[in-house]
């Protein structure tokens, strides 16, 4: 855990990728190509940075143009990804539902604060049930902002009302965190469902 608060805790946030629902960006192309071959072709069309803009707010259809005018082949991979974009999802993160359900039967506020293209953060829902448990969640591609920059985790204090200092954020990278702590957030880095249970109950939010 990082940044551990002193005061009591009534809020747990919630990342959702790769932590209620598994993304997978190399399934929509499991079919045709293996996963060296996919990582070769995602670096040659800059996808990772292409995806983080999709989740900080740019049209994907703008995305997809941009990287055609580059190299045909860069536009085609982007486009393939997001019309195949619920293969990348595995469904529920195995354990994480459970944890959820107990924590909203304890009285604890759940909210959500993810990393998604607005276009594509439907799927991402769908794919896991739990997250219809959450009482809000605050959507970078809808925010025009992305983790880890600071200034999301105001605007999900403006939107939700939570105090940070009696909040809880869990997310699977890093930096997502250390960035929560930074602004008054008691951060855990997500790796499974018995880590985070076991974290949770070191704070008192799980029995």
């Amino acid at each position: 855990m990082i940044g551990r608060t002193n005061s009591a805790l009534t809020t747990v946030v919630f990342d959702l990728g790769n932590v209620l629902v598994g993304w997978d960006p190399y399934l929509p192309f499991a079919d045709h190509l293996t996963r060296a071959e996919w990582r070769e072709a995602a670096d040659a069309a800059g996808f990772a940075a292409l995806n983080v803009r999709a989740d900080a707010g740019e049209r994907i259809h703008d995305l997809v143009d941009e990287a055609t005018r580059r190299d045909p082949a860069h536009g085609r991979l982007l486009r393939d990804y997001f019309d195949g974009f619920a293969d990348s999802l595995t469904g529920p993160v195995p354990g994480t539902a459970s944890i959820v359900a107990r924590l909203r039967e304890s009285g604890v506020r759940l909210l959500g604060l993810t990393n998604a293209s607005a276009e594509t953060y439907p799927l991402m829902r769908a794919a896991a049930p739990a997250t219809d448990e959450l009482e809000q969640i605050v959507v970078s591609g809808r925010e025009g902002l992305i983790k880890p920059d600071a200034e999301i985790f105001r605007r999900l204090t403006e939107i939700t009302g939570a105090t940070p200092q009696e909040s809880v954020f869990i997310d699977d990278t890093e930096a997502n965190v250390r960035s929560a702590s930074a602004s008054g957030f008691t951060g855990i880095r997500f790796r499974d469902a018995e880590q985070l249970a076991a974290d949770l109950r070191e704070l008192g939010l799980l029995r």
